[in-house]
């Protein structure tokens, strides 16, 4: 029988990877659920985990899609992407997503991702996403979320 935690300590959080200065690290764990039947990562894993880090970069940053996304304001969709893949992730490597906003317009942005074993480089991606309306047509981001993206773009800190 599992015992629950004491009431003491403090409720464990998933890990969100942090910011040094404008780009986000999330580390990550390859589990054998990850991988193939050649022991190899399977390719679209590399996907969900840039997916993981970009949420978790957006959040850390202060952009709230769900809020803005149960209130009707709109949703993002990934519109292009291209990924490189270089080299196979195995079985327990301990992995960081580096992820950098590279170019901000009104209504998208563009996000480049790697996959790192260390300082070995992966994978790595381009995803631009589009701020898009309940119905699906692009539409301007929110002042305040291009203005964040605009600051990591420029490769300013935003947890000086």
């Amino acid at each position: 029988m599992v015992k629950s935690r004491p009431m003491s300590l403090p409720p464990l959080m998933p890990a969100s990877g942090r910011f040094v200065s404008a780009v986000h690290h999330f580390p990550l764990r390859i589990y054998f659920e990850d991988t193939d039947l050649s022991g190899l990562v399977y390719h679209a894993n590399y996907l969900r985990y840039m997916e993981r880090a970009r949420s978790d970069m957006l959040r850390l940053a202060g952009i709230d899609q769900r809020s803005e996304h149960e209130g009707g304001s709109g949703v993002y969709a990934v519109t292009d992407l291209s990924i490189r893949y270089r080299r196979p992730a195995r079985l327990d490597d301990d992995l960081t997503v580096v992820s950098r906003v590279t170019e901000v317009r009104p209504t998208r942005c563009t996000i480049g991702q790697a996959v790192m074993r260390d300082a070995e480089e992966l994978t790595d991606a381009s995803i631009t996403v589009a701020w898009l309306t309940p119905q699906g047509r692009p539409q301007r981001q929110p002042k305040a979320w291009t203005d964040i993206y605009t600051r990591l773009c420029q490769g300013d800190d935003l947890h000086p």
